[in-house]
């Protein structure tokens, strides 16, 4: 498999200096990509760089995943307006980790396969170095004029945020500069991975590289920043980030993103978030072209990038608790999901807290939902419904509402879901 040739059909080429594909054909080669730790889990804006060396590897070559302990310190000022706070080592360590952790589910990091990946963190290697050491050793080699002549330090320095930058951040591509040179020096690293915002820092490095070394052999690959059909930006919900850790994304909300992109989003994503062959994606394209009300391009990356990212049970789980809504014939799978995944589901559902004395058997449906709850407005339109087939509890239709209320209506220990009609449904909540 030819690296740039995959990424180039893919759409994940922004940018490459000259010599790049020379260097890669002449045998395995090293290349490292930065992650920034300052959370305990990546997000969905990294799996780019995330796949890149994924296919990295695949293409038979080493992937060193670098994260950024000492820059993470800092802060990179590419396209953002304000610094970042910073982090102290217990948690950079706790971070790094969990990091690790989900990059296992992409890159063999653990057999021994002379690809085999590697994790390494640039703050091992900042942590003793002196302040007077670098700039004595690294600082001299590139000029003032050279960093801001970047296209990160002028957008800062435009006046378009009104901070302007510290000096703590405008030395941060002299230090990305730096950790491509102990790479090269120490791991035979020739190659540096990253999104196109990253372009001036990695050249930082190659320059570095070619005046302290002599070497003209490193260079630099960028992936264009991923954007959204309708110029939206990607990877953000209304809640936030979509988080690969099922702690702050579930499995279902992390399916369903992907479930839910447009068709112009899910033929350029496919390429991008799966290592799906060409030849399938073609085919895929062209059924989503004669088909296109049954999505089989969301439906097969949702698939693809749920069990890589979580496992093929969570997948099957989101599948089914995606279809609680459209079937009459749900009411097993209500009882076997977990509480993330039902609120998942009906979240911005009216909700009501009824109390759990009201599930000792003494109180009625009918009462449990006119008096205690509010989701009728009364009791002649719930019998009304109920007559007519409308009305269930759990997925359940229901026909006696004068039968008792019991502990054994509840979801999870403290929940009842109510349907009312074919699209109206409540959350009663045991307090």
């Amino acid at each position: 498999m030819d690296f740039i040739q995959e990424l180039t059909w893919r759409g994940m080429i922004h940018s490459v200096t000259p010599g790049a594909d020379q260097q890669l054909k002449k045998g395995m080669t090293t290349a490292y990509l930065g992650i920034d730790p300052t959370a305990d889990s990546l997000h969905i804006g990294h799996l780019v760089g995330v796949m890149m060396l994924k296919h990295f590897q695949r293409a038979g070559h080493r992937p060193i995943a670098l994260v950024g302990g000492a820059t993470g310190m800092i802060g990179d000022p590419s396209m953002k307006s304000q610094e970042r706070k910073l982090i102290d080592e217990d948690t950079l360590r706790h971070n790094q980790e969990a990091i690790k952790r989900q990059l296992s589910k992409f890159l063999d990091f653990d057999s021994d396969a002379p690809n085999a990946a590697v994790l390494v963190n640039n703050y091992d290697w900042m942590k003793n170095f002196s302040f007077l050491e670098f700039i004595r050793d690294i600082g001299k080699h590139i000029t003032v004029n050279y960093m801001m002549a970047k296209d990160s330090v002028k957008k800062r320095l435009s006046g378009e945020s009104r901070e302007g930058m510290s000096f703590t951040e405008f030395s941060y591509q002299l230090l990305q500069g730096y950790d491509f040179l102990h790479l090269y020096k120490e791991m035979d690293c020739r190659l540096q991975l990253g999104g196109s915002d990253q372009w001036g820092n990695m050249t930082t490095g190659t320059e570095l590289i070619r005046r302290i070394v002599g070497a003209d052999d490193a260079f630099a690959l960028t992936c264009p920043l991923i954007t959204k059909a309708d110029g939206g930006k990607f990877g953000k919900t209304e809640s936030g980030n979509v988080w690969l850790d099922p702690r702050y994304t579930s499995p279902y909300k992390f399916y369903q993103f992907w479930l839910n992109v447009s068709d112009a989003d899910a033929e350029k994503y496919i390429k991008i978030f799966t290592a799906l062959p060409k030849e399938e994606i073609d085919d895929l394209v062209a059924q989503q072209a004669a088909s296109p009300e049954q999505r089989p391009l969301q439906k097969r990356l949702a698939k693809e990038i749920t069990i890589m990212v979580h496992s093929e049970a969570d997948y099957e789980a989101a599948v089914e608790a995606s279809q609680i809504l459209f079937s009459n014939k749900a009411s097993e799978t209500l009882r076997k999901i977990d509480e993330d995944t039902l609120l998942a589901v009906f979240e911005g559902v009216p909700q009501f807290d009824i109390d759990a004395a009201d599930l000792n058997g003494d109180v009625k449906i009918a009462d449990l939902l006119t008096d205690k709850a509010p989701v009728f407005p009364s009791k002649a339109e719930l019998r009304k419904l109920a007559q007519q087939g409308g009305f269930a509890i759990n997925k359940e239709k229901v026909a006696d509402v004068y039968a008792p209320s019991t502990s054994d209506l509840l979801l999870n220990g403290k929940y009842i879901l109510v349907q009312k009609g074919k699209k109206n449904y409540f959350l009663l909540h045991v307090k």
